[in-house]
């Protein structure tokens, strides 16, 4: 079992990682414990793992994939009703953004909408056990929650969980498609976090090891159901790379091919991915970050020299064969406005993360090399 400190976090790895949850919440001397979890990943783990926890562990399952503002507040509601005094979250993305909403909306007044109240740094610990290898939330301090249906997202230094125990045995049974989808994530987001222009040169330290990772470990994992810890920490070091550097518009154009075509997060980013790489190359003079053009194609042959390519339309070529190997699809065209409904979707924050210019006719010129025409 190994320990490392990231920021305010403790990251717990290795053999022994998972039993070492119950003893943190032990060293805190917890009582009722909020577990934020799915039914599955309850079960999963065994009765026997949570029987090792101090006081009551009160399961909360009851949040969507892409969690509701209204569940977080039943989650919230089922603390305080049980007394609770420490939350853990077990699962994908959507159980640790419920878990973070929960443990931030905690200190806020209840007669008023949470998502607008002043942001403030709840003092309870939060254990974050991801079952997944892709978002890398458990080190992130950002989540989202949909209010009215509408995608709302979360920031604050507070909701990055204290802990992170990284099992990576979890990863063993994960469906063929979401191993493949989760891992593209994780790439996705390090390749995006070093060339976003909020980039330090922390932020791409953990990028580089994520990439080297997942470059060297993803057939062993897809093929042949090993390599778990190596992605499951690479997807880690990914999010702590995006903690820093937020994603850009590979991620940003993905999120509506989602809801439209019913991709899974991972899915839908890598096929986007080497559109804009490829428009980033192309558009080096329209350089929106401080640092400078120089310094962006300076990126841009680091990140080839990590792939082992010579230049950039290599890099692309090879980002897209993977995407062909793993057999991933292309979405198709349901009518003539898909391209439009998507190119006025994008988020523009994340796009201004982004090293260049990107215009609403750019995206649409990308969006047409990803959607195809019915056969």
């Amino acid at each position: 079992m190994r320990k490392e400190s990231y920021k305010t976090q403790e990251i717990v790895s290795g053999p022994g990682a998972l039993q070492e949850a119950a003893q943190i919440a032990k060293n805190l001397g917890a009582q009722n414990i909020l577990a934020v979890c799915s039914r599955s990943a309850r079960k999963h783990c065994g009765e026997e793992f949570w029987r090792e926890f101090p006081g009551k562990v009160v399961f909360f399952h009851e949040f969507s994939p892409n969690p509701k503002y209204e569940e977080v507040e039943a989650g919230l509601a089922l603390y305080e009703k049980e007394r609770c005094g420490m939350i853990l979250s077990m699962g994908g993305g959507s159980a640790m953004d419920v878990a973070k909403c929960i443990k931030m909306f905690l200190p806020m007044d209840r007669d008023k909408n949470y998502l607008k109240q002043e942001k403030k740094a709840g003092d309870i610990k939060h254990i974050a056990i991801p079952s997944t290898a892709g978002t890398g939330s458990e080190s992130t301090s950002f989540a989202v929650v949909y209010y009215q249906g509408e995608k709302q997202s979360v920031a604050h230094p507070s909701l990055l969980p204290d802990y992170a125990v990284l099992h990576a045995e979890f990863l063993e049974h994960l469906p063929l498609y979401q191993k493949k989808a989760t891992m593209l994530d994780a790439l996705c987001q390090a390749i995006e976090s070093y060339w976003s222009v909020n980039s330090t040169e922390e932020s791409r330290g953990y990028a580089r090891q994520a990439i080297a990772a997942v470059r060297e470990s993803w057939p062993g994992y897809v093929q042949e159901n090993t390599n778990w810890r190596q992605i499951m920490e690479a997807a880690n070091l990914a999010g702590r790379a995006i903690n820093i550097s937020k994603t850009t518009a590979a991620h940003a154009m993905s999120y509506k091919i989602t809801s439209m075509y019913g991709f899974a997060h991972g899915h839908a980013a890598a096929i986007c991915l080497p559109g804009t790489w490829a428009y980033l190359q192309e558009h080096i003079e329209d350089c929106t970050d401080s640092r400078g053009k120089d310094y962006l194609l300076q990126t841009l042959v680091e990140l080839n020299q990590m792939l082992g390519k010579e230049n950039t339309e290599e890099s692309v070529a090879w980002f897209t064969r993977l995407i062909d190997t793993l057999e991933l699809p292309y979405p198709i065209e349901s009518g003539e406005e898909d391209i439009e409904i998507l190119s006025s979707s994008v988020n523009a924050e994340r796009l201004n993360n982004f090293p260049v210019k990107v215009t609403k006719e750019a995206l649409r010129i990308m969006y047409r090399q990803i959607v195809k025409e019915p056969q």
